[in-house]
């Protein structure tokens, strides 16, 4: 694992700042891991914890920076000279890299501790996102410019009443490139339907803890989309370029990991 602990960076480098986790002690660490609400962790050059983790099961292993969903799209798509969008940055890991690797990053989250949690986190990892809080199940924030060239949306969609409506406020502002991680309907799932705009799609129930549980959405349920439906939908939104790079067997469902371009993309 890359250690997260850098050395000072170029302080005139857009969005980095001077890192303050290695000139912590022991004991200042355990004080900052015991002012917020953690809910995962990263560990430093030195190998210490920063942040906590939410159970013995749940986040109880160090994170990566960069994850590799990250990794493989600034691959794809160098991110140096992009604008990036992170919707649901929970506490900050994917925020971090994103900020070291691209030209500007905004983040949103729909709860305010996690908006807190990742401007402390990036700030002591020595990066400077643009962080505000976002439900994103209320549509558009007004007054807010969320343009960008790429869209990282991983682990949010699945959580959402109205999926698709999401998808079509959000997705004209995105220029070039959306990297969306989501759940999806399992095949064998008993599917219901729904009314989105002028348009009708399958979906699979899920229960949702509410605003309450750092991992669930903030109603009583969500709805998860079939594979297809997704897809599609993606392409009539204008991203004719559509890989879906990973399908993964989850403990709670079928998971997909796509990456999606418009044809102008370089």
């Amino acid at each position: 694992m890359d250690s997260v602990g850098p050395s000072a960076p170029d302080c005139e480098e857009p969005g980095r700042g001077f890192p303050i986790l290695g000139l912590l002690t022991d004991d200042e660490l355990q004080r900052l891991n015991n002012l917020l609400p953690w809910s995962c962790f990263v560990l430093d050059a030195q190998g210490r914890t920063f942040g906590k983790s939410w159970s013995a099961t749940k986040r109880s292993v160090p994170q990566e920076i960069p994850d590799h969903r990250i990794v493989e799209l600034d691959r794809r798509f160098p991110l140096r000279e992009r604008d990036v969008l992170e919707i649901g940055c929970f506490e900050g890991i994917h925020t971090a890299a994103l900020t070291r690797l691209a030209h500007r990053v905004m983040a949103a989250d729909s709860r305010i501790e996690n908006v807190i949690k990742t401007i402390v986190r990036c700030a002591i990892l020595g990066e400077r996102p643009v962080v505000f809080p976002w439900n994103v199940e209320d549509g558009l924030l007004h007054g807010v410019n969320i343009s960008c060239d790429v869209l990282h949306h991983v682990g949010v969609l699945y959580h959402l009443v109205d999926p698709i409506r999401h998808l079509r406020e959000v997705l004209p502002h995105v220029r070039q490139v959306v990297m969306l991680d989501t759940h999806v309907a399992s095949t064998e799932a008993k599917l219901d339907s729904f009314v989105s705009g002028s348009e009708r799609f399958r979906y699979q129930r899920y229960k949702e803890g509410g605003r309450e549980e750092p991992f669930a959405g903030m109603a009583d349920h969500a709805k998860w989309l079939v594979e297809e439906d997704l897809v599609r939908l993606l392409r009539e939104i204008g991203f004719v370029m559509v890989d879906v790079a990973e399908r993964r067997a989850e403990r709670n469902g079928p998971r997909v990991l796509i990456y999606a371009a418009r044809a102008e993309v370089q």
